[in-house]
């Protein structure tokens, strides 16, 4: 297996890298800083630095797997691209509504138990959108004969 197999996988490790970063942060770091910081205040204002963070991170894996995906050399099954395209797009957009249109709401207290609801609604949903890509590209990886032609 040589160099061209290696880099067919990086849009399966690069959707791993993202969902698996949504889910650290979110089910794990967070509520682990609302359990041990002495104030909500200083864990919400901890969060909302990860959050802004974990966007930047989130929208760079979307974009870079939808470059892979017109790639000749990175891109999947043709199969598959339509379907993670869109939630590419939408994992980053979540992002982007999140942290621009949401997240300004909760810092400033504004309505927080809406706003706060809508933006974790939000998360969860870019959650999906990760995850299914990581699916989707798994799965052609297993139904391809050599298991990397992703």
């Amino acid at each position: 297996m040589g160099a061209p197999g290696k880099l067919r996988s990086f849009p399966l490790w690069l959707a791993a890298a993202w969902a698996m970063s949504l889910t650290t942060l979110g089910f794990f770091v967070v509520p682990m800083l609302f359990a041990n910081l002495p104030t909500p205040a200083i864990a919400g204002g901890m969060a909302a630095k990860l959050f802004k963070t974990q966007t930047g991170i989130s929208v760079v894996c979307a974009l870079v797997l939808l470059m892979t995906f017109r790639s000749e050399k990175l891109a999947p099954s043709a199969r598959v691209i339509p379907f993670c395209t869109l939630l590419a797009l939408a994992g980053a957009l979540l992002a982007l509504l999140v942290e621009f249109g949401v997240s300004p709401h909760i810092v400033a207290r504004d309505n927080l138990a809406l706003w706060h609801g809508l933006g974790s609604a939000m998360y969860f949903a870019q959650w999906v959108c990760a995850l299914l890509v990581f699916g989707k590209l798994a799965n052609a990886a297993c139904a391809s004969p050599t298991g990397l032609d992703v």
